[in-house]
């Protein structure tokens, strides 16, 4: 290399991340070894936590929601650990709390 090029650091290369924006909805999942040992499980249930997202998306809030397992699912109920089984179960328990989540449209009436 030319003693006049300097390298660029990698870091500068990548481009910043976006700012949160005040109207986007944001959707973290958090699925602890301790609840779901197998990665494989871990994977399908953080699958299920952004697909689930993404449908209920439009009538949440714009903010940054994060969930976060708090329990196991039993390996005896649901020996494989991608089994369809094991997807309804998870789809059903986030879509109820998801509608639980406060909506777009309550929280712009009670702040107004």
């Amino acid at each position: 290399m030319p003693a006049s090029e300097t390298p660029i650091p990698v870091a500068a290369q990548r481009p910043a991340p976006a700012a949160p924006s005040a109207h986007q909805v944001w959707i973290g999942a958090l699925v602890p070894r301790r609840w779901a040992r197998r990665a494989v499980t871990r994977n399908t249930i953080r699958r299920q936590i952004y697909a689930v997202g993404a449908d209920m998306e439009p009538g949440l809030t714009p903010a940054a929601h994060v969930v976060r397992l708090r329990a196991g699912f039993d390996r005896a109920q649901f020996v494989s650990a991608t089994s369809a089984q094991l997807k309804r179960a998870v789809r059903s328990e986030l879509q109820q709390l998801f509608r639980q989540a406060p909506a777009s449209a309550e929280v712009q009436r009670a702040t107004s």
